[in-house]
C-alpha cells in the first residue's frame, strides 16, 4: 500500500501531473487545507507554497526541478546587483547575462536539433537527432525571469529584497506551465501584501476553474480525439469540405484548450488570494489581425510588444524599419512555441498580416455610409476569422506537405454534397464546436451575469454546481489524461 503511494507521487513521465488529472485534484484538495491552516504565518504559509510549487513542476518535468531552482537563485542575484549599480555598461551588461542564460537555456532544450539539422543539411552531412528531455514551461518561466530584469533595468520596478518573495513568484504552480506569463511588477505587489482571499474572490476562482475544465475536457478533447486529430493525421482521406471542417475545429479547439487553462491558472490564483490579468479576450470577434493579438494570449502578446519590438526600435525609426520589426517579432513569437519549421512560418505569416493590415488602414474600401455597420462589421470578423483558420492550420499541420494536401482538397475535391453524411455522421463533433464557438461569441455581459450568479449561489447550491460539472467531465473525458497543448511550450 505504502509503495503504490508512493509511485503515485513520484515522477512517471507517462502521467505528468496536470489540472484536469484526479491526482491533481485530491492533492490541492490536502494542500488548500494546509494552506488556510497556516494563514496567519506569512512565511511559513510561502514557504509551503513553494515547496508545492516545485513538487508540482516535478511531478511534470522530474530533474529540470533544479533548472527552475537555477533560474530562481541567478534571477534574485542579478536583480539584487542590478538594483545597486548605476554604471550604464554595468547595467546592461548584467541584463544581457540574464537574456543569454535563458535564451541559452532555450536554445539548447528546445532548438538545438532544429538548429544542428538546418546546419547539417547546408553542409551536407547526417544527423541524427540528441534526445534532449524539454523542460515542462520552459517557455513561459524564462520570458517571466527576462522581462523581470528589463523592468528593473528600466526603472519600472525594485530588485526583490526577499529570496523568498521572488522563489514564491517564479515558481508559483497555476502559470508554471502553460502561463499567463504574470510579470513581476503585476505579482511582487500582491506577494508583499499577502492579501487572503474573500469569499468573492474564492467563487470566481471556482466558476473559472470549472469553465476552463468545460472547455479542456468537453469541448477541446472531444474535438480533437474524435475528429480533428484524424483530419490533420491524412487529409486525402477526406474530402474538401471536411478538412475545412477540420481546420476550423483545430481552430476552435485550440482557443478552448488554452483559454481553458488559462481560466483554471486564473482561477487557482484567485483561490490563493491573487489576482491576474484575463489571457483572452473572444479573440474570434476581432475584426482585423491588429485586433486579433490585442484579443488573443494576451499576455504573450504583450511581452512580445514590450521586450522584443519595442527594442527593436518599434515604429520610432520610420515606416519601413517598424514593418521589418512587426515580422521579425512575430517569428521570434512563431518559434516560441516550438523547434519547428511550421511554427517559424505560422509567425511569418501573422507578421506579414499585421504589416498588410497597417498599410491597408490608409485606403478607403468601404463607402461612408456603410462604416460602422453591423454589416461591414460582420464582413470583418468572417474575414479575420478566416485568416486565422488559415494559420492555424499552419500551426498544426507537421510539415509543409500536410497543409499543402489539405489546402490542395479545400479548392479542389471540396464536395459539399457530403456536408448531409457528416452531419449525421458527427452530430455530437458539430455540437461540440458550435459550444465552443458560440460560447465564445456571446455577449460579455453573458459571462459576467453568470459569474456574478454562481458568487451570488448559497454554498449548497454552489456544491451542486462543483459536482455537476466533475460529473460531466469524468463523464466526457477519454480513458487517457490528454495534456494542454501549450503544456510543451
Amino acid at each position: 500500500m505504502i509503495e503504490r503511494l508512493l509511485n503515485l507521487l513520484a515522477y512517471d513521465s507517462e502521467s505528468p501531473m496536470l489540472f484536469n488529472s484526479g491526482l491533481f485534484l485530491v492533492l490541492f484538495v490536502v494542500f488548500l487545507l494546509v494552506y488556510q491552516s497556516v494563514k496567519g504565518h506569512r512565511r511559513l504559509r510561502m514557504l509551503f507554497v513553494i515547496a508545492f510549487s516545485l513538487y508540482f513542476y516535478y511531478k511534470s518535468s522530474s530533474w529540470c526541478v533544479l533548472i527552475l531552482c537555477g533560474v530562481c537563485v541567478s534571477d534574485w542575484l542579478l536583480g539584487r546587483l542590478l538594483w545597486r549599480t548605476d554604471v550604464r555598461w554595468k547595467r546592461k551588461a548584467i541584463v544581457a547575462v540574464n537574456v543569454l542564460l535563458n535564451v541559452g537555456m532555450l536554445v539548447y532544450f528546445k532548438y538545438f536539433n532544429l538548429l544542428v539539422d538546418a546546419f547539417a543539411s547546408v553542409v551536407s552531412m547526417r544527423f541524427d537527432p540528441v534526445e534532449v528531455i524539454l523542460p515542462a514551461g520552459i517557455s513561459f518561466f524564462t520570458f517571466r525571469s527576462i522581462s523581470y530584469l528589463v523592468d528593473i533595468y528600466r526603472r519600472q520596478l525594485d530588485a526583490c529584497d526577499s529570496f523568498l518573495d521572488y522563489a514564491f513568484y517564479l515558481t508559483f504552480f497555476p502559470p508554471l506551465l502553460a502561463g499567463p506569463v504574470v510579470r513581476a511588477k503585476d505579482m511582487l505587489p500582491q506577494i508583499k501584501n499577502a492579501s487572503a482571499a474573500t469569499p468573492t474572490m474564492i467563487s470566481e476562482g471556482l466558476f473559472l476553474i470549472m469553465t476552463g475544465l468545460v472547455k479542456k475536457v468537453v469541448i477541446a478533447d472531444y474535438i480533437s480525439g474524435n475528429f480533428v486529430d484524424r483530419i490533420f493525421d491524412n487529409p486525402l482521406l477526406y474530402s474538401g469540405f471536411e478538412n475545412l471542417m477540420g481546420c476550423i475545429g483545430f481552430t476552435i479547439q485550440l482557443y478552448c484548450d488554452f483559454s481553458g487553462y488559462s481560466d483554471m491558472a486564473i482561477g487557482l490564483a484567485l483561490l490563493l488570494g491573487y489576482r491576474f490579468k484575463d489571457n483572452f479576450a473572444a479573440p474570434f470577434k476581432a475584426q482585423s489581425p491588429t485586433e486579433f493579438w490585442h484579443r488573443w494570449h494576451i499576455s504573450l502578446s504583450t511581452w512580445l510588444r514590450d521586450y522584443v519590438y519595442i527594442p527593436l526600435g518599434g515604429n520610432r525609426k520610420g515606416k519601413i524599419r517598424a514593418y521589418v520589426n512587426q515580422i521579425v517579432t512575430m517569428v521570434i513569437g512563431g518559434l516560441w512555441h516550438g523547434a519547428s519549421w511550421m511554427y517559424l512560418l505560422w509567425g511569418a505569416y501573422h507578421g506579414v498580416l499585421l504589416v498588410l493590415h497597417k498599410w491597408l488602414r490608409g485606403y478607403k474600401f468601404v463607402p461612408e455610409v456603410l462604416e460602422g455597420t453591423a454589416l461591414i462589421r460582420a464582413l470583418n470578423v468572417g474575414i479575420t476569422f478566416t485568416l486565422v483558420v488559415a494559420g492555424f492550420t499552419i500551426f498544426r499541420s507537421p510539415d509543409i506537405a500536410t497543409s499543402g494536401q489539405i489546402v490542395t482538397q479545400i479548392f479542389t475535391n471540396f464536395h459539399l454534397s457530403v456536408a448531409p453524411q457528416f452531419v449525421s455522421g458527427y452530430m455530437m463533433i458539430i455540437a461540440a464546436m458550435a459550444l465552443g464557438y458560440l460560447s465564445h461569441m456571446a455577449p460579455r455581459r453573458w459571462s459576467v451575469d453568470a459569474s456574478g450568479a454562481f458568487v451570488e449561489m448559497p454554498l449548497l447550491w454552489q456544491s451542486i454546481l462543483i459536482v455537476a460539472v466533475i460529473f460531466l467531465v469524468v463523464q466526457t473525458r477519454s480513458s487517457e489524461l490528454v495534456p494542454f497543448i501549450y503544456l510543451s511550450y
